[in-house]
């Protein structure tokens, strides 16, 4: 289904209407992949619509930045400040946020170091990525025949548009195989992340996550995910985690911006039980914490 439109979207300092935030065909980034974007969420709460995490995310996006030597025209303080003024101008009480930053139209070739770069912040309305029922009912994953980025090959820490290529492929085979998502391993063969969303597997009673080494990217919701666990006396460690340890894990979830926090049933048809314990307790309390119902994560959320 298209996109749901909103009155603006947010293009190189000013508002402008949906149906003129257009670019050209000779836009750069989209010969060559390289921009970088956000994905960040918006929730309904009493006192208005709060962007989740919001400084996080930005200064991610200026990592990514720096990563691909992209100077942006602007501060991260004045991208905050636009994305908030781009999600009141939807006047929806939550919606997904897609900050990018790309290389405009008017150089061509591989040499970025001369080309302009653009800025646009658009906001829409978007339901749970892995169905409404993730949480509860699960999804089933695919071990990706497709292998994570290497770190000398693409930075996987950037979140760049090329590098979804790589997540994409993996994605489609995991849909037309007949599953939901995909797990993308790295070289060595050890688990990195999924095709969008972190992993965590629970097994001896404590929760493991990978490591950026193994390719997968510093995720937002990983590090909040992390942090919900740890604060309702889960252990959480960062290790490597073989392809074996999904077929006999005590219980598996994923999480990211537009995922969440959702069960996973099953890894290359083998049952994993569903939804675990872990899973539900994390899953309950981030929902409240994104939402600002709970104090001691309402710094997490910034009112637009």
């Amino acid at each position: 289904m298209p996109i749901p439109a909103t009155p603006k979207i947010w293009m190189n300092g000013k508002l402008v209407d949906w149906a003129d935030a257009q670019v050209h065909v000779l836009t750069h980034t989209l010969h060559y992949g390289t921009g970088v974007f956000e994905g960040i969420r918006a929730y309904e709460t009493a006192n208005g619509p709060a962007i989740f995490r919001l400084t996080e995310h930005i200064e991610r996006l200026f990592n990514s930045a720096k990563i691909l030597m992209m100077d942006m025209p602007y501060t991260v303080e004045e991208i905050i400040d636009a994305t908030k003024e781009t999600v009141r101008s939807t006047g929806l009480p939550s919606c997904y946020v897609r900050p990018i930053a790309y290389y405009g139209y008017g150089e061509m070739g591989l040499n970025t170091l001369p080309c302009k770069v653009d800025v646009a912040i658009a906001c829409w309305t978007w339901g749970a990525y892995l169905g409404d029922d993730a949480v509860t009912k699960g999804v089933r994953m695919k071990i990706s025949s497709w292998t994570r980025h290497d770190h000398n090959t693409m930075p996987p820490a950037a979140k760049t548009t090329g590098n979804y290529v790589n997540s994409s492929l993996a994605k489609v085979e995991a849909l037309k195989a007949g599953y939901d998502e995909g797990i993308m391993l790295n070289r060595a063969g050890l688990v990195s992340e999924c095709t969008g969303e972190n992993i965590f597997v629970s097994r001896g009673g404590k929760l493991i996550t990978p490591p950026l080494s193994s390719g997968a990217l510093e995720g937002i919701t990983q590090s909040s995910v992390a942090t919900i666990a740890r604060d309702l006396g889960i252990e959480v460690t960062v290790g490597d985690i073989a392809r074996s340890d999904l077929y006999i894990a005590d219980e598996i979830f994923v999480c990211g911006t537009a995922a969440e926090v959702s069960s996973v049933n099953s890894v290359d048809d083998r049952a994993v039980p569903c939804p675990g314990p872990k899973t539900k307790a994390i899953a309950e309390t981030y929902a409240k914490a994104v939402r600002r119902e709970l104090p001691e994560y309402a710094h997490w959320c910034e009112l637009a």
